[in-house]
């Protein structure tokens, strides 16, 4: 899929069982995302994202490209549920690790990447319950605090403390 495929032809391009549950899935994205995100193509793959016109300092990796917010494909071993709107939340990690056990779900869950061989795999319920708990502001603000510190900040900072070194032992 390239970023200019739209949903459909990344659908019809998969197997009818996949291509059901990757429909199945963005259904629940869509009737439960809360407003300011938009939907299109990241990086090869459907995605919600907020768009620059909301933030436009974009995705940190590629400034390019809007802020990542869920993503989903069709790998080929299985099929995955990109969460970055739960990357880097603690508390709302462990709410959604608890309630995927509660729903008697075998989670298979790396940083924010939930991966399902089948869609009976993936409780719909809580996806719609997480995607509809981020609101586009706060996402927003936690990536903000989160994000790593620009390149030339870090070296700015890594002089100043050498020279304060050098300054302490003379």
């Amino acid at each position: 899929m390239s970023n200019d495929t739209s949903f459909e032809q990344y659908v019809s391009a998969l197997p009818p069982e996949r291509a059901d549950a990757i429909r199945r899935v963005a259904a629940v994205i869509r009737a439960n995302l809360p407003p300011g995100y938009e939907e299109g193509t990241q990086y090869k793959m459907p995605a919600w994202y907020v768009p620059h016109t909301r933030y436009p300092a974009g995705y940190h990796a590629d400034p390019k490209q809007p802020l990542p917010f869920i993503s989903l494909a069709s790998q080929k071993s299985h099929m995955a549920l990109y969460l970055m709107g739960l990357y880097g939340d603690e508390a709302l990690t462990a709410w959604f690790t608890a309630e995927y056990a509660k729903r008697g779900k075998r989670l298979d869950m790396g940083a924010a990447c939930v991966r399902f061989k089948k869609l009976d795999d993936l409780p719909l319920d809580l996806v719609g319950e997480l995607v509809a708990r981020i609101p586009v502001d706060a996402y927003v603000a936690r990536y903000e605090a989160a994000k790593p510190a620009k390149k030339g900040a870090a070296k700015k900072s890594a002089v100043k403390k050498a020279d304060v070194k050098k300054g302490a032992a003379k």
